[in-house]
């Protein structure tokens, strides 16, 4: 497959800059923990379903310990709308549960830690790293992992491989906002169906890499 020089990378990343200076999660979240609980029901589902669905919990509930106090049936009559309610309402339950145990209910700011928590897999504590504790990390979700290749920014068929593909080649200035950057690209302008090219503010650097 092709792949884009550094100087094409650059651009494309000065464009979506001078498009979008502050680009942030859709998630909606009120504070570190909640946003984790967010990450891990996103998994096969929408921002917007998500963001539907935590919106009366997180009135009620924003700790560990008032997850628990919550209970896993309470918890599934907020998050039944969600795709695989029942395993996440697990997840976010045991996770509840490590985070006050061995935590003291803080969220972790290294992967390995992160990734002792139920639920949570590279791309959750990828996301948790960045959104919460602005770390130059790489989530690599389905938008990206569609989207890198054919663009020309990375190369690699899994998320591990298009995640070290991207880590490598874009310079580390635009790594904070990179992955929010591209999942807007991928979820609003570069669609799965039907892209918008004729919109598009990369198309001429684009290599349409099928």
């Amino acid at each position: 497959m092709r792949l884009l020089n550094n100087e094409q990378i650059i651009e494309i990343f000065e464009r979506f800059k001078k498009s979008n200076p502050d680009p942030k999660s859709e998630l909606k979240a009120p504070n570190p923990y909640c946003l984790l609980v967010s990450v891990v029901l996103s998994a096969q589902a929408t921002d917007k379903s998500v963001n539907i669905a935590t919106e009366t919990l997180y009135k009620k509930v924003t700790t560990p310990e008032q997850m628990l106090l919550l209970g896993k049936d309470e918890l599934i009559s907020y998050i039944k709308s969600i795709g695989l309610y029942n395993a996440k309402a697990n997840h976010i339950i045991e996770l509840s549960k490590k985070l006050i145990e061995d935590f003291n209910s803080t969220i972790p700011s290294t992967r390995e830690e992160l990734m002792t928590l139920p639920g949570v897999g590279r791309k959750t504590a990828n996301v948790v790293l960045n959104v919460i504790y602005n770390q130059p990390t790489m989530p690599v979700d389905t938008h990206l992992l569609r989207i890198c290749p054919k663009i020309g920014l990375a190369s690699g068929s899994t998320p591990e491989q298009v995640e070290k593909s991207l880590t490598e080649r874009i310079p580390l200035v635009y790594m904070n906002h990179a992955h929010h950057w591209l999942i807007l690209h991928g979820r609003y302008t570069c669609t799965a169906r039907k892209p918008h090219c004729t919109q598009c503010i990369i198309n001429d650097i684009c290599l349409h890499n099928e």
